[in-house]
């Protein structure tokens, strides 16, 4: 599976609580990417084979136009704890994991 990309708008918390199943993923703060704009992480993701974990739509927009790679995350739940979007990543490991490998595919919706 790629590797996942933590976007600003989540927790860098998310890296270690999902290292069980997303090992050596990283968030965008530990990139130095933590004041990039969202075409920059896209690009980065993209060069890196990352796909990125988002709660912004940005994302999804530059996956319409742009194509895949990378492959979107969009986590479409509103104000909610570092624990509810580790809760839904775990329990979306099979959908993120088919996400991975669809050559079809490039935006994965999760609420």
């Amino acid at each position: 599976m790629k590797l996942l990309l933590f976007d600003q708008n989540l927790s860098p918390r998310l890296v270690e609580r999902l290292a069980d199943v997303y090992p050596d993923s990283v968030h965008v703060f530990s990139l130095g990417l933590g004041d990039a704009m969202d075409i920059e992480i896209w690009q980065y993701a993209h060069d890196h084979d990352y796909m990125i974990v988002t709660k912004d739509a940005d994302f999804s927009e530059f996956g319409v136009m742009k194509g895949f790679p990378p492959k979107i995350i969009w986590i479409r739940r509103g104000n909610c704890s570092t624990k509810d979007i580790e809760m839904i990543l775990r329990e979306n490991y099979s959908a993120i994991s088919q996400l991975s490998e669809d050559g079809k595919t490039g935006i994965l919706t999760l609420f």
